[in-house]
């Protein structure tokens, strides 16, 4: 995958864009990080489309959190934001990690000026958010999955914090054709005509993207860019973990750089022979399966083929007002007669669950998230290329907390509403053209049957206040009115803003859709030019980034609130949200461009860490059948007619393994693509490729249960003709008398040619 066809081009673009940093001066301290978070990969509910049935069986790619921090000196104003490979960012695991941050730096990084994003993605483990609603489907909260989190976090901070250095900072944006489209057009169609006739598109096609700049080596140390498309490539019955298009994008663009960089057409031709292809045949049939054999803890960390050290370019896709935006850029249609689904309520004969959205891969979802990483991949690429706007001034941050239940907002001189406590509409339990949702529900629903009333009922009915002030949404469930176990939605929700000279960071702790983050956009920089005293201008940039600090599911403007799709049935605190949010992000803005240091609100969101639930089983496949070992071959690689496999081939072998939960191989691979150099294995591939696939699952032999562990590899266009093998790594299971112990094995040889 990391072969492109116009590489030379794009090589030269990137010798083009180091010569232009000759001419930009060091003004900041910049630094970036990188960590591995993946979680548990086997038997754990994915966070995104609330299906109950979509546990973790195995990784695509690995995910990954990235981090920039921008200083003005050691001791100065600074600011770090993060960018994780995960459905969203968790209340929970935002408190965990300042308190971390705290024990290490004091007060340098605090809610403040700490920003941690998620990208959307609906392939990774679920369990890390502290609210009943988030962890319905992965039975409670899981501990494995939110440390994964959390550590990485605090680790790709630590990263990013030990290599600030002086350097300096290029801003440029262009447009991104065809990776979204507006998946909730007729509810897009309610905002006022004058305004939709300001916008050629329903959906926001501009990517904005940060070059950062080591001014001493005069090369690029990494790129943040900022677009807004769902991470739902992937569909709801995906079982592998993946960062789905935006973590696709990533991979391609970190691995473009370093090799690239290093002068490599690419690196899977690296290692090339000049044997001809029935000497290397004869010498992959004396190969054999290696059988299962002990090894380290931290032995697969050595056959990583990205080592993080610390120094590599960090590349990183982050969500903006990703509302209603999908990727499945072919549009909906009906599974049942392949006709689109209905306008209004994406339904086919009113079953939401016949309406399926279509990516440009159709029906093959690893392809469509290759596209569409692809495509936001080759748009930064080519504005890193040609960056040469350099950001200059001071470095700034604004944060509150507020209580988004009771928020009175003036609307004008004689108007005031207020939001409501947090509650989800019937349109909610209908899903998306992504995912659809529970059957008996469409989008766009005004009612509620009596049926559904009385299973409402039984664990909470609204009260009267509650149905006035949501209308015209018809409460489903009354999730700000809902404590049992404890609270269900958030009620106390994080606002910030970081600027960084003309650059402006709106961080949001939910889903906006295309209209709404227009106007708190437009909001927040009128209100920065009309109070700042020519401190900012029409050439302020302002970005979201959706989906930060916490999460609080959707915000659709007013208008569009009235249909209730999906969006605004999601819309937790009522028709007002948005004007909330534009109210309060307002506040912030002025203080920031007047100088105003603002007070404390007092509120705290609830660190509910003590009271969490999980009801999820322990691991199976605790040990192997008799007479074999943990990395003995169950299934070898079957080799192919022609005697060697060719580019596009599927080459699998099947090992008895332990459940990858004993251990989840941090910064390390359960998979391995082996090549042969001389006498020495070299490893080319691991589980962070997207073309290598590890599977787990558990198979029964005589009424017991025993895992399985299959490594795929997609021969990509770029690999080399000669001898390869796959290689297993994994831990069993830890016993109360011994520490964990770690295994690996190989399969038979075989060639590509």
């Amino acid at each position: 995958m990391h072969k492109h066809q116009h590489l030379l081009p794009i090589f030269v673009a990137l010798c083009a864009a180091f010569a232009l940093i000759d001419e930009v001066d060091g003004e900041y301290l910049i630094g970036v990080g990188s960590y591995d978070m993946t979680g548990p990969a086997a038997g754990v509910n994915m966070m995104g489309y609330a299906n109950i049935d979509q546990n973790t069986a195995g990784i695509h790619f690995r995910l990954r959190a990235r981090t920039f921090i921008v200083a003005e000196s050691s001791q100065g104003a600074r600011f770090a934001f993060v960018n994780l490979d995960a459905g969203m960012a968790s209340q929970l695991v935002t408190i965990k990690v300042l308190q971390r941050l705290k024990t290490r730096f004091g007060d340098l990084y605090t809610q403040e000026n700490l920003a941690i994003s998620g990208t959307h993605t609906h392939a990774g483990p679920a369990g890390y958010l502290q609210y009943v609603v988030y962890s319905i489907t992965s039975l409670g909260f899981i501990n494995q999955t939110f440390d994964a989190i959390v550590t990485a976090i605090e680790q790709s901070i630590i990263q990013a914090h030990n290599n600030l250095k002086p350097g300096s900072i290029l801003l440029n944006t262009g447009d991104v054709e065809n990776a979204g489209i507006n998946r909730s057009p007729s509810a897009y169609l309610f905002n006022p005509p004058e305004e939709r006739a300001r916008y050629t598109t329903n959906v926001d096609k501009t990517m904005t993207l940060l070059q950062l700049l080591d001014s001493a080596t005069n090369r690029s140390i990494g790129a943040f860019s900022w677009f807004a498309t769902h991470g739902t490539s992937m569909s709801r019955e995906n079982r592998l973990i993946s960062g789905d298009n935006k973590g696709a994008a990533a991979r391609f663009f970190e691995d473009w750089f370093t090799f690239s960089n290093n002068s490599l057409s690419t690196r899977n031709t690296k290692f090339s022979t000049i044997e001809n292809i029935s000497t290397l045949r004869n010498k992959a049939q004396k190969i054999k399966a290696t059988g299962g054999k002990p090894c380290g803890k931290t032995t697969s960390q050595g056959f990583k083929v990205r080592k993080n050290d610390g120094s590599r370019f960090v590349g990183a896709f982050c969500q903006s007002n990703v509302g209603d935006v999908t990727p499945n850029v072919l549009g909906a249609f009906c599974t049942d007669t392949g006709k689109p689904c209905d306008f209004n309520h994406s339904s086919c004969n009113g079953n939401d669950q016949l309406c399926v959205g279509r990516g440009p891969g159709y029906p093959d979802e690893i392809l469509s998230t290759k596209i569409i990483g692809e495509r936001q991949f080759e748009k930064a690429m080519e504005l890193f290329s040609s960056a040469t706007n350099p950001l200059s001034g001071k470095i700034d941050y604004r944060h509150a907390y507020i209580n988004f239940t009771s928020i009175e907002v003036q609307l004008n001189e004689s108007t005031v509403v207020k939001t409501c406590p947090a509650a989800v509409g019937a349109g909610f339990a209908a899903g998306t053209t992504d995912g659809p949702g529970v059957f008996g529900f469409q989008q766009g629903d005004s009612e509620i049957n009596e049926m559904w009333k009385r299973l409402r009922d039984l664990l909470k009915e609204p009260s009267q206040y509650q149905v006035d002030c949501q209308k015209p949404k018809p409460v489903l469930l009354s999730t700000g009115e809902m404590f049992v176990p404890y609270a269900w939605a958030p009620a106390i929700l994080p606002i910030q803003i970081l600027r960084l000279g003309n650059f402006v960071i709106l961080s949001v702790p939910g889903e906006f859709t295309t209209m709404a983050g227009r106007r708190l956009r437009e909001a927040v920089k009128e209100t920065l030019i009309n109070n700042g005293n020519g401190e900012f201008d029409n050439e302020t940039h302002v970005v979201m980034a959706g989906l930060t600090n916490t999460y609080s599911q959707y915000i659709a403007t007013f208008e569009e609130y009235k249909q209730q799709r999906y969006e605004a049935a999601s819309t937790l605190y009522g028709p007002h949200t948005l004007s909330a949010y534009i109210q309060e992000f307002k506040k912030l803005a002025k203080a920031m461009a007047t100088g105003e240091q603002l007070g404390g609100t007092g509120l705290l969101p609830p660190d509910l860490s003590s009271v969490q639930l999980s009801l999820l089983q322990d691991p199976l496949g605790d040990s192997p059948p008799p007479g074999k070992r943990f990395g003995d071959m169950q299934q070898d690689v079957a080799q192919p007619k022609g005697g060697s496999f060719k580019k596009g081939d599927k080459p699998s072998a099947t090992f008895w393994s332990a459940n990858p939960r004993y251990d989840l191989l941090i910064e390390g691979t359960f998979a391995v693509v082996e090549m042969l150099q001389g006498e020495r294995w070299v490893p080319v591939y691991d589980d962070d490729d997207f073309c290598l696939y590890f599977k787990w699952n558990v198979t029964v032999d005589n009424g017991s249960l025993y895992g399985l562990a299959t490594i795929e590899w997609e021969v990509p266009e770029g690999a080399a003709s000669g001898v390869y093998r796959l290689r297993h790594f994994g831990s069993s299971k830890k016993t109360k008398d011994s520490p964990n112990e770690y295994f690996t094995g190989a399969s038979s040889a075989f060639t590509v040619s």
